[in-house]
């Protein structure tokens, strides 16, 4: 077993510690400023399929606007739903994925001059007859990432917005009948239907007359990084960049209103499905490798260790004690981990506390375990007979000494089995952490199913990645359990 972890542990190290030119780059002195983007929203922000790089045209945009800005940037990836609350947070400076322009945006953030300019589509399943404007979706259902300007669109035009992660959610929702339309970006749908080559959604006219412009987004305070960001969109524009950079995914300049009609045919290639999964398979077996195991395996330590206490001290003659474990277990068994997440990473920051992803993750993740695992400690204590307390005292043990020697190991042997459901469900948590920014086996998921549009088999590969750690985990259960069997009197 030993050698199984040394195995595991020289793996991680070799994944982890790779050839990086900042580490031998001379000392780069200019601004870090980290850009949030979705990484799943093509042609806009996506992962190439043979290499697994970011990009896209506003990645390719804000690359440009960083060279003239004099930025060395960071990118962080996340769903558009939680982009906002992080720009707020201050884990990111800058928003580069189609943030569309509307008067609350303008309100509340610092927007550029737009590089941009597109409109607004309705897109319904192929044949479907009746919705051709937005005066027909009420009463109607449509799939759309709520905080978009397209969510908001389709609610002012009475229509039931049911909540998505993107683009492609929303048109499989689309063709599987469980929506009747959406609301998106012209250039996204004209990318969608150019890279799936599907014939069961079609674009049946155009949300409204107006067009939209897109801005990057940044803080309303961050007044000397949006005036960069203006001055260099200005260059940008001067010289060519931006509209070179437009040519090369929709054949017209989208930085100027009324260019024409975008073509987005011979872009991307459409590969099959086997071709799709093997060359996914090896950045999600990282992610599971360097991410969701580790985080697991951290998380687990740390809230065992907030269990135990917590049970100690739920069982204590501290009536102190006994009221902070019984409100810790409450609140924690109360309220969704999603919650709690969020709190942790968006929320704490508020009064001073701002903790990177990682270390936010396990947090969250350490206090949930701990609020659940608490009680499985405390009733597995409870299961050891009293008699053997008095038996210890009567000899000399201290309780201390009692509990180590005596009482915990007879305990773990009754607490293992659900200890270990525990750990499971733990380890299928992780797949929560896209909200705090942690790009783990379910996201990378996400990421290679959005830059192909195909879901079904990448999301069965990583269900079956999930199962065969949690069939291995269930397995490591029964010899531990073997191995217990031992303390128990016969």
């Amino acid at each position: 077993m030993r050698h199984a972890l040394r195995v595991l542990a020289l793996l991680m190290l070799v994944l982890v510690v790779t050839p990086s030119g900042a580490a031998v780059a001379a000392q780069d002195d200019r601004p870090v400023v980290r850009v949030g983007t979705e990484g799943t929203y093509p042609p806009f922000s996506f992962h190439e399929s043979d290499t697994n790089k970011l990009t896209g045209y506003d990645v390719e945009v804000i690359k440009a606007v960083a060279k003239k800005a004099g930025w060395r940037l960071q990118f962080v990836e996340t769903t558009f739903d939680a982009i906002f609350a992080a720009l707020e947070a201050g884990r990111i400076d800058v928003i580069a994925n189609q943030v569309t322009d509307n008067p609350e945006r303008a309100a509340r953030y610092g927007l550029s001059d737009t590089y941009t300019y597109s409109r607004g589509v309705i897109v319904v399943k192929k044949g479907e007859k009746g919705i051709t404007k937005l005066s027909d979706l009420k009463g109607k259902t449509t799939a759309q990432s709520l905080t978009t300007n397209y969510a908001e669109l389709a609610r002012k035009a009475g229509a039931k917005v049911e909540g998505v992660e993107g683009f492609a959610q929303a048109a499989a929702l689309v063709v599987q009948g469980r929506v009747d339309a959406l609301i998106n970006d012209n250039l996204a749908a004209l990318d969608y239907l150019n890279t799936t080559g599907t014939d069961k959604i079609e674009i049946a006219g155009n949300a409204g007359d107006e067009v939209s412009e897109q801005k990057l987004a940044f803080r309303k305070d961050d007044t000397q990084l949006l005036q960069q960001a203006d001055d260099a969109l200005a260059a940008l524009k001067a010289d060519g960049t931006l509209a070179k950079i437009s040519k090369k995914y929709f054949k017209i300049d989208v930085s100027v209103e009324n260019s024409g009609e975008a073509d987005l045919s011979g872009g991307r290639a459409v590969r099959s499905d086997a071709q799709i999964v093997k060359d996914s398979a090896w950045p999600m077996l990282q992610k599971l490798l360097i991410a969701t195991i580790p985080i697991t395996i951290v998380s687990f330590a740390v809230g065992l260790v907030l269990a135990v206490a917590a049970a100690l001290a739920n069982i204590s003659g501290s009536r102190v004690l006994r009221g902070i474990a019984r409100t810790y277990i409450s609140v924690i068994r109360g309220t969704p981990l999603l919650v709690q997440l969020f709190i942790v990473f968006y929320g704490l920051p508020e009064i001073g506390i701002d903790l990177p992803s990682w270390p936010a993750a396990v947090l969250a993740l350490s206090l949930n375990v701990g609020g659940y695992a608490a009680e499985i400690v405390r009733s597995a204590i409870l299961s050891v007979p009293k008699g053997q307390f008095e038996a210890a005292a009567t000899i000399g043990m201290g309780y201390w000494q009692t509990l180590r020697r005596i009482v915990f190991p007879q305990a773990a042997r009754t607490a293992v089995p659900p200890l270990s459901n525990t750990l499971i469900s733990l380890l299928k948590d992780t797949s929560l952490l896209s909200v705090v920014l942690v790009t783990e086996l379910f996201r990378q998921a996400q990421i290679a199913a959005s830059a192909a549009q195909v879901f079904f088999p990448l999301y069965l590969l990583a269900a079956l990645y999930y199962w065969v750690v949690c069939a291995a985990l269930a397995a490591g259960q029964g010899r531990i359990e073997t191995r217990l069997n031992r303390f128990v009197a016969r």
